[in-house]
Parts: C-alpha cells; structure tokens; sequence
C-alpha cells in the first residue's frame, strides 16, 4: 500500500514539474508569446485615457481603438491626437517581429506574478529601437511588461494588466505607459493647458517624466474588422510601421 502512495507521489510530482516547467531559451519563450497573440485576429475596445504630465492639464477622455494583426491600429476621438504616438504601441508584439538576438536575463516577480525577464536587441534595425527589456508571464505567454531604449527620445516602458475575455482570450484591461517628453515639444492645442510657473519656465528644455493611464473595456474579438477603417481616415494616431 506505501509503495503505491510514494509511486503515485512521484507520478504526480513528475506530472506536475513538467506542466509548470519554464524554459531559459529566450527566443522559445518569445515564440510562444507571438504564437499565443497570433489567435486574435482583430478586437474593437473602449478606452479611457488619463494623462499625467507635471506642466499639462490634459482632460480625461474616451475613444475608441481598432487593432488588427499585424501591427495595424485606428483610434477614433480628436484628443487622442495629443498622445505621444512613438512607442505608444498597443500591441507589445510589434516589439518583437522581425530579426533580433535575443538574451534570456533572469528570473523576477511582478505583481506576485513570476516572470521572466528577456531581452532583444533589433538586427538591421532600420528605426531607433536599441533595445527592448520584457517581463514574461511563462505560464500565461504574456508579456507583464516591456522596456524600450530609443534613440535620441531615451526609455519608456508599459505596464500590462490582463482580462480573459469571452473565457477564452487575454488581452489587456489596464496598460501604463511611462515616458520621458520635452516640455519644448508642446505648443497651445485645444486640448492643453499648459501649467508653468517661473522655475519651470527657466527650465523649459529639461526633459520630464510623463504617464498615460488606459483603461480597456467591452472588447469586440476577431469580428473580422475591415481594413478601410484603417484607411479612410489615417491620421497621426494610426499606426502601421
């Protein structure tokens, strides 16, 4: 009777350490996150934007945001036009398509989520990317955060939180995007409301940390969104690079 406990112990140990095991092969690790986001075709979101920049007063405000695979993306509302379009990319796989050599760093804990941390650096790169940093959820294929070192406009990161939508896709309920901006950059735009008071106007050309904060909601998934509505109205929101 022991023997058949300590058999079926050591069966189900084995069991369960080759379902949880994770690897340490970075471009295994990349693959799986790519093959896991490849099954969404299309989504339709709602979203609702919050920007936090020292020297702006920029209202909250609601859009609506398009993505389809590979890297296409429409968001309809006038006052996303203020956001800061490079690096802002809805979709962390557009980090890791093409060629790159890939690192596997180390082990770390985001959010009592275990991750693993890898990081790319682009082969032939022919925009200013250096260098992406991600924090892998293994179990999950999903990517908990991304780093991006670009040239000459420095670091910025996001911050992912995730929602199983319809029981049966992931995608992300809440993204925080960190980034440095130019207070030099910014002209009076409806919209804007530029908040500077003698100190700050003395130091108009150092560079600040700013902040978007998205919040996602009644997600539409692979509904087969046509590419004219990435195309009728292209705008410096649209992305497709």
């Amino acid at each position: 009777m022991k023997t058949k406990l300590f058999i079926t112990i050591i069966v189900v140990l084995c069991i369960s350490g080759t379902i949880f095991s994770q690897t340490k092969d970075p471009n295994i690790i990349l693959d799986k996150v790519k093959k896991a986001f490849e099954e969404i075709q299309d989504y339709k979101a709602d979203v609702h934007l919050k920007i936090d920049v020292e020297f702006l007063k920029v209202p909250e405000s609601d859009a609506i945001l398009y993505y389809k695979q590979p890297n296409k993306v429409h968001i309809e509302s006038e006052k996303f036009a203020l956001m800061p379009k490079r690096g802002l990319n809805f979709s962390p796989l557009g980090l890791i398509r093409g060629k790159y050599t890939a690192l596997y760093e180390r082990e770390d804990t985001i959010r009592n989520i275990p991750v693993s941390v890898v990081k790319t650096i682009p082969i032939g790169n022919k925009n200013d990317i250096i260098l992406n940093t991600f924090w892998i959820d293994q179990k999950r294929n999903l990517v908990i955060r991304v780093e991006t070192s670009r040239r000459p406009s420095g670091t910025y990161s996001m911050d992912f939180i995730y929602e199983n939508i319809d029981d049966q896709y992931l995608l992300p309920l809440s993204l925080e995007f960190t980034f440095t901006v130019d207070p030099s950059m910014f002209r009076r735009h409806r919209g804007f409301d530029m908040q500077e008071n003698d100190s700050e106007k003395q130091n108009k050309k150092e560079s600040k940390d700013g902040k978007v904060f998205i919040k996602f909601s009644n997600y539409e998934v692979n509904t087969g969104l046509s590419d004219e509505i990435f195309e009728k109205k292209k705008s410096e929101n649209d992305t497709d690079d």
